[in-house]
């Protein structure tokens, strides 16, 4: 495994408070990705040096900081990149599940390192890359095991948080990862004490698991720790609901399979939430058994549900307009022998054009989680074809920078067929070369085409050309998904 090298930035800011007289070493999950062999997505200092007189260090540097932090966090701005530091500290009883009542300042890195959550998180690294575990976090990263520094009662006493990050980091860390074994019976004799937590910060911690590649894992971790009923409680209600011949699974690991192939494929937050909540509504519309079953209107129900759901997690108003209306539609009948352009430009106008390829992928998620061998058939490709197709602009005359009363005013004429041969003669000569599509050279061919003798055959020939144009352009838009 090659451990990265930490970056000029970390490494200035560490030796500058180290010439200070001061310890500093890098901590948390940059410590951990490190170790991994995984480049850290941020890189945290934690110092012995209080908030005052890490300013002055940088401050005699002439580097930049900022100082708006409770917790005695500092921002550098080294190279064009912020670094936290942050000074050492202990922390008192938890008040609200989340915030300490009060924090001291200490000298000693192990005490900060005490007060975090995992032990693959409470290690500490100083600029030589010797690194200080005094939790066997070292062991559980070569174990694969998310497992809380010391007491998990107490960790999750205070921040009820933690439970839902502990699955979080079981999924975001990759394959083969669990949690361990006291921490999970913890999460589940704790589970009730995530109802102090906001749900903005449930919420933030549900999007970054289902974000992960083992985004089923964590869905299924959230149901067997007992989280997910304070989290999404509609979820379950599709556990054991059987679905009829077309289904192989119940609804839901059907909707669990559906976000697997979002993950696998790396589909995007919008996909992915629709593809976990598509069928949300199929056991409230259940009629019926056994294969026969019917789940009338089930997408307008999940439509409903969803955002209801979403509305509770408080997520941004045009995140839930687009996840409800990928719900809505998700279900939209296409047959390529019977469904026609104008049925096309409905589904188009309802969903949003911006909105069609993410619709697409979410019926490549259902059929994939409904157990089809295959997630885009000729069908589906045909459809995404006619999509961009009537989505563009029509070839028309339209297109050009004259128009018939150009026309009539330039050659002093009154209504007639001169008018219609004249401007197919030029969308002809425009679509051969765009660049003449310019209203003082459209003009002057006016004028020359209304000398014309032989205008008919001029015409004739131009309406062929741009058949053939057409044609060719249609062809370019079939072979684009694999239609011919």
């Amino acid at each position: 495994m090659i451990k990265k090298e930490m970056p000029q930035y970390v490494l200035i800011g560490l030796n500058s408070l180290k010439t200070a007289g001061f310890s500093a070493f890098v901590v948390g999950g940059a410590v951990r990705d490190h170790l991994l062999g995984k480049t850290p997505q941020d890189w945290d200092i934690a110092t012995n040096a209080k908030p005052e007189e890490i300013i002055k260090v940088f401050d005699a540097l002439n580097m930049k900081t900022l100082y708006e932090n409770e917790f005695g966090t500092v921002t550098i701005f080294i190279q064009g990149k912020a670094l936290e530091i942050t000074t050492f500290r202990v922390e008192g009883n938890y008040i609200d599940k989340r915030h300490p009542e009060l924090i001291k300042w200490t000298d000693k890195i192990e005490e900060d390192l005490k007060r975090r959550d995992f032990t693959v998180n409470a290690m500490a690294m100083s600029d030589d890359y010797k690194v200080l575990d005094l939790f066997d976090g070292k062991k559980d990263l070569k174990a694969k095991i998310i497992k809380t520094v010391n007491s998990p009662d107490q960790r999750f006493e205070e921040d009820a948080l933690r439970m839902i990050r502990a699955i979080r980091f079981a999924c975001e860390l990759g394959a083969g990862w669990k949690i361990d074994k006291e921490t999970f019976k913890s999460i589940q004799k704790n589970k009730s004490l995530l109802k102090e937590v906001s749900n903005e910060r449930i919420r933030d911690e549900f999007i970054k698991i289902v974000m992960s590649k083992e985004a089923k894992k964590g869905i299924l971790l959230l149901k067997e720790t007992g989280l997910l009923c304070y989290i999404v409680p509609e979820l379950e209600l599709g556990y054991g609901c059987l679905q009829n011949k077309h289904h192989i699974y119940d609804v839901f690991e059907h909707n669990l399979e559906s976000l697997d192939f979002g993950a696998r494929k790396g589909f995007n937050m919008y996909v992915r939430l629709a593809a976990l909540l598509h069928d949300i509504g199929k056991p409230k519309t259940k009629v019926g058994t056994g294969e026969e079953a019917t789940f009338y209107n089930h997408e307008i129900v999940g439509a409903h549900m969803t955002q209801k759901i979403l509305e509770r997690l408080k997520f941004p108003k045009k995140d839930i307009e687009k996840i409800v209306n990928l719900v809505r539609y998700h279900l939209f009948y296409y047959n390529v022998d019977e469904v026609t352009e104008s049925s096309v430009r409905r589904l188009v106008k309802n969903v949003g054009l911006e909105n069609m390829d993410d619709l697409i992928k979410l019926r490549m998620c259902d059929r994939i989680g409904s157990g089809c061998p295959k997630a885009e058939p000729y069908k589906l490709r045909h459809l995404q074809y006619l999509i961009e197709k009537v989505s563009k602009d029509p070839i028309s005359v339209k297109m050009l920078k004259v128009n018939g009363k150009d026309v009539m005013d330039i050659l002093e004429i009154k209504p007639s067929y001169k008018i219609g041969f004249i401007l197919d003669i030029l969308l002809a000569e425009v679509l051969e070369d765009p660049g003449k599509n310019k209203k003082e050279y459209l003009k002057k061919r006016i004028e020359e085409l209304g000398k014309e003798k032989e205008l008919k055959t001029i015409f004739e020939k131009a309406k062929k050309e741009i058949k053939t144009i057409v044609s060719k352009k249609d062809k370019m838009t079939k072979e684009k998904y694999w239609l011919v």
